[in-house]
């Protein structure tokens, strides 16, 4: 063998040894068994172990940032690798939350609901129907949130996202929007809300709220059933229950909720009159800012 070609030969040895190792990893980053354990140990570290869904990803601080560009890459490759970069996401986001940065200064309420079969239906119903009805749902059930000094964050397709200064004011503004509801009607679909509320302290971002609480509030909401107000623990400490039935939500374990939260679902006394409701002529003060 020429010295010409003992200086081709090296490189491509490298080469196939190069091609042997990448393909090895790649079978090693697939393995189910070792994708099942790193997922197991993501329950196991601080944080939110599902870190990288578009819940827990959808502010703009650096960690959601990083977890939703991961999330996208990686999401038709689910892997080891994948699963070892969402971890540290995940912990870097845990230790931000504990070390302030991850909450607000004000303590609020925070409510999500949403519409009970709402996709099922929207699907049959069309387009026409399906908006035509999101426009009186709005309407229904928006107007308690201003009237009890909230505001509506966002709106999510066929829910919402509202903050309020007190927790009293939320649970009359849910009340009050469930009543409102029960007048609309759509063909095939009679609406209904679940919803979920928590206490906390959401860090403020121009016109939205993220953070720790605000997953917590979401979770406590997907948690609730057709017709339900579930709140968490922290927030049913806040309330007056007196005049309302109380019932502890049993096995409530959701995903990205820390473990020592629990929910009690709320209802309205047989004959009562709904919580905190205002006369026409009591002044409203001013909105959750």
């Amino acid at each position: 063998m020429t010295e010409g070609e003992e200086g081709s030969a090296a490189p491509a040895g490298v080469r196939r040894a190069g091609t042997t190792v990448a393909i090895a990893a790649k079978r090693l980053d697939r393995r189910p068994g070792l994708v099942a354990a790193a997922k197991l140990l993501r329950e196991l570290l601080p944080g939110d172990s599902r870190f990288g869904d578009p819940l827990s990803t959808a502010g703009s601080e650096q960690a959601q940032r990083a977890g939703r560009h991961l999330a996208e890459l990686t999401a038709a490759r689910p892997g080891v690798m994948r699963e070892a970069g969402l971890s540290a996401l995940q912990v870097w986001q845990a230790l931000a939350e504990a070390q302030g940065r991850g909450r607000g200064e004000r303590e609020r309420a925070i409510v999500f609901t949403d519409l009970v079969d709402f996709s099922t239906w929207a699907l049959q119903a069309g387009d026409d129907l399906t908006v035509e009805l999101l426009r009186d749902v709005g309407e229904a059930i928006e107007p308690p949130v201003r009237e009890h000094d909230g505001r509506v964050v966002k709106r999510l397709g066929d829910g919402m996202m509202a903050v309020f200064e007190e927790p009293e004011q939320a649970l009359a503004a849910v009340f009050q929007a469930r009543e409102r509801l029960a007048s609309v009607r759509a063909p095939g679909y009679r609406p209904e809300i679940r919803a979920g509320m928590h206490v906390g302290r959401p860090r403020r971002l121009g016109g939205d709220f993220l953070g720790v609480d605000v997953n917590i509030a979401a979770r406590v909401a997907q948690a609730a059933s057709a017709g339900e107000l579930l709140v968490s623990d922290r927030a049913l400490a806040a309330l007056d229950v007196s005049e309302l039935r109380v019932g502890r939500k049993r096995f409530f374990r959701v995903k990205g909720v820390p473990r020592d939260v629990k929910a009690y679902s709320l209802a309205l006394e047989e004959r009562r009159e709904l919580p905190g409701r205002r006369s026409a002529s009591r002044p409203s003060g001013s909105s959750a800012e």
